[in-house]
């Protein structure tokens, strides 16, 4: 016969656990259980075997033994999992990749019926066709101002009927027109709300941001960065190469209108004086390159006034 175990005792298990996996672990998915059934509970634990441990209890008791850990280890690094147990929520304690584990958490949902008084999660629309009721169910209907007509001795509803909003209430006679037409519109599962690493807590959002996304972020910070430096003339890293180009615009624009000469603003001269040379050397210029562009993109550029730029003039500003 099984020894029962006092609350006590119970307590000072839960406890050990959770100590265990403090000092195991340094990732945890912190999840919503709202309307999780055990069963479906069990196969999400079956699920994540070998890589991951679900750990329910009573938010107190957590914030409890989180708070005795610290205490004890002097490790206050799971201190923001406090704040987050608010509600019905349970830790997932993870040595896999946050992403796939969330993704595998996400696979265990279950369709559930509207049950009268539960807040709808999602819009529930009824669709139109035939429901296979008798006429003499259209009470439900004209209740809820479906439109309905007989067809072939059964109800047909005429058009799409949009019967709960998210966020309200289901009602009784909502639920008995679902239960009638056997539309589960619902879905249950463990909802990750928030992630925890070595100490930072943020978003599950973030899990879905690629290296794409990440570089894509990063290559914006960066013109953000040198477009105020460059306003404020404060040089930065991200700056500092267009301030040299501005620089050298500068220093080449004051020597062609002076005396002032060096080899670069020499050329500058030299084409100034004789533009025709700009047209002999653009050309070779563009056979060098090797870049031939096709004879209608030729015609095209041809009609349009092609801009001046260093590469045309046939020297690098850093030669």
């Amino acid at each position: 016969m099984a020894i029962k175990r006092t609350k006590a005792e119970k307590k000072q298990a839960y406890d050990r656990k959770l100590c265990s996996l403090l000092d195991e672990y340094t990732k945890v998915l912190i999840a919503l259980a709202d309307n999780v059934g055990s069963k479906q509970l069990q196969d999400i634990r079956r699920g994540l075997r070998g890589d991951s441990v679900v750990l329910m209890g009573k938010n107190t008791l957590i914030r409890r033994c989180i708070k005795a850990y610290a205490d004890k280890t002097g490790n206050h690094t799971f201190d923001p999992l406090m704040d987050l147990l608010v509600g019905n929520v349970g830790l997932i304690f993870t040595k896999g990749d946050l992403k796939e584990v969330r993704e595998e958490v996400a696979k265990y949902k279950v369709g559930a019926p509207a049950r009268v008084g539960l807040v709808a999660p999602v819009d529930v629309v009824v669709p139109p066709g035939n429901t296979g009721l008798d006429p003499s169910q259209t009470s439900f209907f004209q209740v809820l101002n479906i439109p309905t007509k007989i067809n072939k001795g059964t109800v047909e509803i005429i058009t799409p009927v949009e019967l709960i909003k998210k966020g309200d209430k289901v009602g009784s006679s909502e639920s008995a027109l679902l239960a009638k037409l056997g539309i589960r519109p619902f879905s249950y599962g463990l909802q990750i709300v928030n992630v925890y690493e070595d100490g930072s807590v943020f978003s599950p959002e973030v899990l879905d941001l690629t290296e794409d996304d990440l570089v894509e972020k990063f290559a914006t910070g960066v013109s953000m960065v040198a477009s105020l430096s460059l306003a404020l003339s404060y040089p930065t890293l991200a700056a500092a190469p267009h301030m040299f180009i501005n620089g050298y615009k500068n220093v080449l624009a004051v020597a062609v209108e002076t005396d002032y000469s060096y080899p670069h603003a020499d050329k500058i001269k030299e084409y100034l004086k004789d533009p025709s040379k700009f047209a002999v050397a653009a050309p070779a210029a563009a056979a060098d390159s090797g870049a031939a562009a096709a004879p209608k993109e030729e015609e095209k550029k041809a009609e349009e006034p092609a801009e001046e730029s260093d590469d045309d003039m046939g020297f690098s500003l850093f030669d």
